[in-house]
């Protein structure tokens, strides 16, 4: 910068740190720009290694984005590989490695990600247990299929890398179970999404155990802690992600509640030359305004420009030029999405139970439409759920799942999120419409139109949460239902599904009256007491409350997502063909 040479040094080469180092050179050509990666690759795919283990991405050399030799003859950027960095000796401003070299700097961006937890349990140095976390994890682990011939494979943990590889062994041809420690795969998002990856997991022939962890690791097994026995030729321990501040601490840097690095607005430690960026530090929840980890790529990408410019506008600051403007980093919604075979499940934003365990006091919307007009063929099925402030009607998250348009639906929903919109306001947005993409009413305006329906009165909506006493087996409320609770106080679950889906299936005790017979039976329903509208997917459930109300009755709702939601419900006391 004006033929000045300052020294920026990157710890860590991966996603942040190679997008920190590509964007200060381009903001500064005179910059001094080191790399320093303690593993033996840089700027590797780690979002890319289930997929080659799954033959998806059949070349190896795919995943390897760049080498030392390229990102010096695009970037001029020196990478050192294999060159750990153990120590930051702040007022020298140095980093020390393993060999005792000095490496010093002007600037310094952290960017070290995250390690895997390894448990403490018994078993967990045997030669069958591996983690999936870097190229050379991934090789040891196609090397061991390729050598072992496994015949089972257990999968510890429910989260993205889990249920990624678990698919990958599945193709492979091994006998995949699944161990997830919470009550469902996929914990951050909301139960009926944790369920239909557990039942498409089930479907292509895994065992899912939830609510069960793992006591031991031996040689052809797995013992959870009840005793259980599973056979195991190969296990993957894939329990979560910890930040890795060991280094920042060590050098006095200040660490935040959640366990990551704290930095400012602008991703500066609490030392006016070192900024960090990616799965270390914690950022700012663009939903609550909280402190939250966020260890997605994404993110962890948009992180490194941003410290990297701000790390190049405090040298411009010293040398009084005005280029370029420091960036404040605003925050993560955590917006996701995972391949589960031929399906999506995405996010972003709270999940219902996320919601309320900030303290807000939040509702759900959910509908299950086809993905586009259904008079173009191949429409499927798409599950969709708003999450929003009940006094406000604040947007506060989105699910999907189905085969096709999920991820659209939810990346809308992430800039309605970013934006504050209502969901009153995503009643009104004109979302690309041809036959073979959508409807005329996108799902998302359909959700919209559920949650405006419930905030209004004009069609109230009863989330599975709330039935529970009522429709889980072995609940006191429940029992109370069948025989001994007050007529006054118990709801009556009325299904207005065709003949053919209430045969195959239903909520034990439940009234069946279709809904275009309800026009003219309404009168053998009792006026006095809770009504609960059941259909497929939430729209029929609509028209029939809207009759209902009509007619004169005060206590009636739809169930939010309808059947396809409550059949998802653990315990469920369901009777049929």
């Amino acid at each position: 910068m004006r033929g000045v040479t300052k020294k920026f040094v990157i710890v860590g080469g991966v996603a942040a740190g190679a997008t920190a180092a590509a964007r200060i050179r381009r903001l500064d050509e005179d910059a001094d720009i080191v790399l320093l990666e303690r593993g033996p690759y840089v700027s590797f795919a780690n979002c890319g290694l289930p997929y080659h283990i799954a033959g998806d991405i059949e070349k190896r050399s795919k995943l390897l984005l760049q080498t030392p030799e390229g990102f010096f003859s695009r970037y001029r950027v020196t990478v050192r590989l294999n060159s750990e960095v153990v120590s930051i000796d702040r007022s020298a401003k140095r980093v020390t490695l393993r060999n005792g070299e000095y490496v010093p700097y002007d600037y310094l961006i952290l960017a070290q990600g995250g390690v895997p937890v390894i448990p403490s349990f018994p078993g967990v140095e045997l030669s069958h247990v591996f983690k999936l976390w870097t190229i050379p994890d991934m090789d040891a682990i196609n090397r061991y299929i390729k050598e072992k011939d496994p015949k089972n494979a257990v999968v510890v943990g429910g989260g993205f890398i889990g249920l990624e590889t678990a698919e990958a062994f599945v193709k492979r041809g091994i006998q995949v179970t699944i161990v997830e420690l919470m009550d469902r795969l996929m914990p951050n998002l909301d139960l009926p999404y944790s369920r239909k990856i557990q039942e498409r997991f089930e479907k292509e022939g895994a065992m899912v155990f939830v609510g069960k962890g793992l006591s031991a690791i031996e040689e052809k097994r797995v013992i959870l802690q009840d005793g259980t026995a599973i056979p195991a030729d190969l296990v993957l321990l894939s329990i979560g992600v910890r930040p890795n501040v060991e280094l920042a601490k060590s050098a006095g840097l200040s660490v935040g509640a959640t366990g990551a690095l704290e930095v400012d607005s602008y991703l500066r430690t609490k030392d006016p030359y070192i900024w960090a960026a990616g799965d270390m530090v914690e950022v700012v929840s663009r939903v609550t305004g909280g402190k939250v980890r966020i260890p997605l790529a994404g993110p962890a990408n948009r992180q490194g420009r941003i410290a990297a410019t701000n790390a190049v506008a405090t040298l411009a600051k010293e040398l009084g030029v005005e280029y370029p403007t420091p960036i404040p980093y605003r925050g993560a919604l955590g917006t996701s999405v995972v391949k589960i075979f031929d399906e999506t499940v995405a996010s972003t934003g709270l999940s219902l139970a996320a919601a309320k365990r900030a303290g807000i006091k939040a509702r759900e919307a959910t509908i299950l439409k086809p993905n586009h007009a259904t008079y173009y063929p191949g429409s499927e099925d798409l599950l969709v759920t708003l999450v929003y402030e009940e006094s406000t009607g604040r947007l506060l998250g989105t699910e999907a799942q189905g085969k096709s348009g999920v991820e659209k639906r939810i990346d809308a929903a992430a800039v309605a999120l970013s934006a504050g919109l209502t969901v009153e306001d995503l009643t009104e947005i004109d979302f690309a419409y041809a036959p073979p993409y959508s409807s005329a009413n996108d799902p998302l305006n359909i959700a919209a139109f559920a949650a405006s329906n419930a905030r209004s009165g004009y069609c109230p909506l009863v989330s599975v949460e709330d039935l529970h006493p009522w429709i889980i087996e072995g609940s006191t409320e429940g029992n109370d239902r069948k025989g001994s609770a007050s007529p006054s106080a118990e709801p009556l679950f009325l299904d207005v599904r065709t003949y053919g889906e209430y045969q195959r299936e239903h909520l034990l005790g439940s009234l069946h009256i279709p809904l275009d017979e309800v026009r003219d039976r309404w009168e053998e329903l009792p006026p006095n007491r809770p009504i609960r509208v059941i259909s497929s997917g939430g729209y029929e459930g609509h028209l029939a409350t809207r009759l209902l109300m009509q007619k004169g009755f005060t206590d009636v709702a739809n169930c939010s997502g309808g059947w396809a939601v409550l059949r998802l419900v653990p315990g469920i006391l369901i009777e049929g063909n």
